[in-house]
């Protein structure tokens, strides 16, 4: 986890900073602004996937980052903002993940997400006084091609999943998993290469 450092001499915007991954503060009107946006989106996208799933998926084409041909999620999804995550072609994303893409959040192709998973790329001071005044910041998370993630996992900041890897229901992923390999756990360890 990144020290809580502040560079007096930043003029960056809230915003700015919050999509560099560096230190910031959520209250910023812009910031509170494209959250509300993503909440709307999300909303109109689980009314619209009751009614005619495959129709939904095109909100999400204009939501996310990028949606690749063939991807389909299940609503509900719940986003910070949705412009950071990114779906890769072929991918099937089960019901209720929960994507805090503060950054960037990549999803590779062909991959399959079990329901009830999140991918969690907020972090917060150790100390307890800035935690305290709502500095946050971010680690981007990245999913390979191919990869199944079982029901209820939980990937944390700045975590890598390497191509063909498989993570087991309920485990926590707090460190990177290389390619091939059966990852299980709380918090998760390669079991084998696949």
């Amino acid at each position: 986890m990144k020290p809580f450092t502040l560079d007096e001499d930043d003029t960056r915007s809230p915003l700015e900073r919050m999509r560099a991954g560096d230190w910031y503060r959520a209250d910023d009107p812009e910031i509170q602004s494209a959250f509300r946006h993503a909440l709307r989106e999300t909303d109109r996208f689980g009314r619209e996937y009751a009614q005619d799933p495959d129709a939904a998926q095109e909100i999400l084409r204009d939501l996310l980052g990028t949606f690749g041909e063939g991807a389909h999620v299940r609503a509900p999804l719940h986003v910070d903002y949705g412009s950071r995550l990114h779906i890769g072609a072929g991918t099937f994303v089960n019901f209720s993940l929960t994507a805090l893409d503060v950054v960037d959040i990549r999803i590779g192709g062909d991959c399959q997400l079990g329901p009830n998973i999140q991918l969690l790329t907020p972090i917060h001071p150790l100390e307890p006084g800035p935690r305290r005044e709502g500095w946050e910041a971010a680690e981007p998370i990245t999913i390979g091609d191919n990869v199944w993630i079982g029901g209820g996992a939980s990937i944390m900041p700045g975590v890598s999943i390497g191509d063909d890897s498989v993570i087991g229901a309920g485990s926590v992923v707090t460190r990177d998993v290389p390619p091939r390999s059966l990852a299980v756990g709380s918090p998760a360890k390669v079991l084998r290469t696949l």
